[in-house]
């Protein structure tokens, strides 16, 4: 998949990814390439900046934790991520109807 089409949604991607359960960095990465049949193969260079963004900005919190006797941080969402995926679910909504309803030869939505 071309990157520019993730701009802009790999928060909503990350915060979906959290949403049933906490999980480690490469756990998250292995949960959208799973999740996608593929698809979405993102690199460490891409989802750990974009971790550390959610969780400074209170989405998201994180743990430390050993196991196997290495350490490594566990990632969360908090009651704030949680709404904002709401938000984002809804918006994402939206979007999708009407590119589909574009691209995909359907129905057109009615001028506003």
């Amino acid at each position: 998949m071309r990157p520019e089409l993730l701009k802009g949604h790999v928060d909503a991607l990350l915060l979906a990814v959290l949403e049933p359960g906490p999980q480690h960095g490469y756990a998250v990465i292995e949960s959208l390439r799973a999740g996608s049949n593929g698809t979405l193969d993102l690199p460490t260079g891409t989802v750990y900046p974009a971790l550390h963004r959610l969780e400074r900005a209170g989405l998201i919190g994180s743990d430390w934790e050993t196991v196997g006797g290495r350490r490594r941080r566990t990632y969360h969402l908090t009651t704030a991520g949680r709404a904002a995926l709401g938000e984002h679910r809804a918006l994402w909504d939206e979007f999708s109807i009407a590119v589909s309803a574009l691209l995909g030869g359907g129905t057109k939505p009615a001028p506003a």
